[in-house]
């Protein structure tokens, strides 16, 4: 994969979260209560909390592990957003980088009933109601929009509406808010196609087994600027209701919740996870569907 620091980084939406909730109604509070802040109450003290491993936090994420969230399919050398905010939140945690430890674990894994391998995990998890009924999520680290991308030439290309994507061939990654999003959203007449991971996903677009893909913007400007030839973004689908957001998965009631809830909302409010999007995500002119 080409390295995430040779990836024009355009900064026109790179402060989204902030931008976001700065919009929101005083009223509105965007952070879900799922996982939310630490209590007063609350025993995070620095390097000592209830890990897996004494001394230790291991945190999880996928195999491949994509860019831009993560550099050269490395998740250990903090390149990449969800990388560098993982390491930011150990931090926090009283966790330097020689006590963090990775583990590998699927997508779908991750957000399954039962114990964890991990005491967190970071691989672009949309917090939904469904998926708090089996897993904790902390506070959200990123809001995020749906884009459909193709490449030149494709039926869609030109596409400006949701009404012209309807007889599209659309697919997207299993278990994804991307796949939730064609399914609900976009409802076209042919079932969408489902994949285990965004290479396969990638790969049949390029071999016009679909006319389009669809991922998340920051996933959107990376595969049409970077890794697919003439690939472009077809437009970003409508934000219905609440803003979707992306939180760190933790075991269901976990006691870690709240210190690491308390540690994303600090990141937040010192301006470290707007530094860190300029930094790491692509944002810029992606056109609206309609």
């Amino acid at each position: 994969m080409v390295s995430r620091n040779t990836f024009t980084v355009l900064g026109s939406a790179a402060v989204l979260l902030t931008t976001l909730a700065a919009c929101a109604p005083a009223d509105e509070d965007t952070t879900p209560t799922a996982g939310g802040s630490a209590s007063a109450g609350a025993s995070c003290a620095p390097g000592a909390l209830d890990t897996l491993t004494d001394g230790k936090l291991t945190i999880g994420t996928d195999n491949p592990a994509y860019e831009p969230w993560f550099s050269d399919n490395t998740p250990s050398n903090g390149k990449g957003f969800e990388s560098a905010v993982a390491y930011k939140v150990a931090e926090k945690l009283g966790y330097p980088t020689a006590n963090v430890a990775w583990t590998q674990v699927t997508f779908n894994n991750a957000i399954a009933p039962g114990p964890k391998t991990f005491d967190f995990d970071v691989n672009q998890f949309s917090i939904t109601p469904e998926r708090q009924k089996a897993v904790d999520f902390s506070s959200p680290y990123y809001l995020v929009r749906q884009t459909v991308i193709t490449v030149k030439g494709s039926p869609i290309a030109a596409a400006k509406s949701i009404a012209e994507l309807q007889n599209a061939k659309l697919g997207a990654q299993v278990g994804t808010t991307s796949y939730q999003a064609i399914t609900d959203l976009l409802k076209p007449a042919t079932d969408p196609q489902v994949f285990n991971n965004n290479d396969d996903a990638k790969a049949a677009l390029v071999n016009k087994q679909i006319d389009g893909l669809v991922v998340d913007l920051p996933t959107a400007f990376y595969m049409t600027g970077a890794e697919l030839d003439d690939g472009l973004i077809v437009g970003q689908l409508p934000q219905v209701g609440t803003p979707e957001q992306f939180g760190l998965v933790l075991d269901l009631d976990s006691k870690l919740t709240p210190c690491v809830s308390q540690a994303v909302d600090q990141l937040r409010q010192d301006g470290t996870l707007a530094e860190l999007e300029k930094t790491w995500l692509a944002s810029g002119g992606a056109p609206e569907l309609s």
